[in-house]
């Protein structure tokens, strides 16, 4: 007997995985990931993550990375 609204629990859609809750994805992940952040200035690259929350400075030239913003870092200069 098969229902409209069965779905492979071994192989779920990439659309249901975004809706879930971190801690009920099929393997447990944060959402979280780590950024590299470049200094323009002195072209210097600072590793970090994207949920800091701290203000991310370059320890040469002073130049403020990136600032916190709720749950995330909003950057202020370019990163890869």
């Amino acid at each position: 007997m098969a229902f409209q609204n069965d779905i492979d629990l071994l192989n779920p859609p990439a659309e249901l995985e975004k809706k879930k809750h971190k801690l009920k994805y099929l393997v447990q992940t944060p959402n979280s990931f780590f950024m590299i952040y470049v200094c323009v200035g002195i072209n210097f690259f600072f590793l970090g993550r994207c949920h800091s929350q701290i203000v991310v400075v370059c320890g040469n030239c002073q130049t403020i990375l990136c600032q916190p913003i709720g749950s995330k870092a909003r950057l202020t200069v370019m990163t890869r």
